[in-house]
């Protein structure tokens, strides 16, 4: 059942400059110090998502529990969150790669309750397509979740079990069309590279099957010796097909350890880029929070910023 190859289905003022980020406006409010273990939080678990201003998507089955995207919106129109609700109970039971390589037609629809069993960056993954309740508030559309049993590669760097959470700014069409891995055959302008990011050192590995390219931090742990736990990747692609890639994604990846043992709110800048091709609302910040009232995890973008683009 290897999906490394394409499978279409049909579905659906003032100005600042801050390192390499220019926006128009702050549009949703930090009041925030940054310390030294990420960016400190006022939030609380007590009624998050907050009530009365957030929608929900369907929830699918992952192990013993269920996840469920969400939108965060205030009455104004301000965005505050796109997230991932994880039941704890979903880190349990998880499907084995042996169980995914076997599942027959348990895992067969992406797009469905149960997911689909695919090879993702050659190893087994159980994809979920799981649309956000739809804003025209950020450019964000849709969730691209992956449980990896046995890790990806590289070797001894990613190779742990993890989620690959994908907060996709394309539709599930554009993104479905994506194959790999394969070398890219466009240019991606400097100007689009997250500060601090850089592109594979694999060019034939850099565009991964229902995702894009993949651009990582390379001092993170895991590239320096150390243990991979939650890192942020930024992706890219052409959707236009006019031979000049943009941001098309953000992606916390994070451990199964990590979500198991984690408490409180652990929140993370996300690097951003000299300028964006298309003018919009994107995250500055993802957070991991703890939310003992509903025995779940939450895994959201958020902090949004007003980014003047070239378009």
């Amino acid at each position: 059942m290897s999906r490394e190859t394409s499978r279409k289905r049909p579905c659906d003022a003032d100005r600042h400059r801050v390192g390499r980020r220019r926006f128009i406006a702050t549009v949703a409010a930090t009041g925030a110090a940054i310390g030294s273990s990420g960016l400190a939080s006022a939030d609380t678990s007590t009624d998050f998502p907050p009530a009365g201003v957030t929608e929900w998507s369907d929830p699918v089955a992952l192990g013993n529990g269920d996840v469920t995207a969400f939108t965060t919106v205030t009455p104004a129109g301000i965005p505050k969150y796109h997230g991932l609700l994880m039941e704890r109970d979903a880190l349990e039971g998880l499907p084995s790669a042996d169980d995914l390589a076997s599942s027959g037609d348990e895992y067969a629809d992406k797009y469905g309750p149960t997911g689909e069993s695919v090879i993702i960056h050659h190893k087994w993954s159980q994809e979920f397509f799981i649309p956000f309740p739809p804003t025209d508030a950020t450019p964000v559309t849709f969730l691209g979740l992956n449980w990896n049993p046995g890790g990806h590669p590289p070797a001894g760097v990613w190779t742990e079990p993890h989620f690959d959470i994908h907060f996709h700014m394309l539709s599930t069409d554009s993104v479905d069309a994506i194959t790999g891995p394969a070398a890219p055959t466009y240019d991606l302008p400097d100007r689009y590279v997250p500060e601090g990011y850089a592109r594979g050192p694999i060019v034939d590995e850099r565009v991964i099957t229902d995702m894009g390219e993949h651009m990582v931090d390379p001092t993170v742990p895991e590239m320096t010796g150390g243990t991979f736990t939650n890192t942020l990747i930024w992706g890219a692609s052409d959707p236009d097909g006019d031979g000049t890639a943009e941001l098309t994604f953000v992606e916390p990846m994070i451990t199964r350890a990590f979500l198991r043992g984690h408490a409180d709110t652990d929140r993370r800048p996300i690097a951003q880029p000299e300028t964006y091709a298309r003018a919009g609302s994107y995250p500055t910040a993802y957070a991991v929070r703890d939310v003992p009232d509903r025995d779940a995890i939450a895994i959201t973008i958020e902090r949004f910023e007003q980014f003047d683009g070239e378009d």
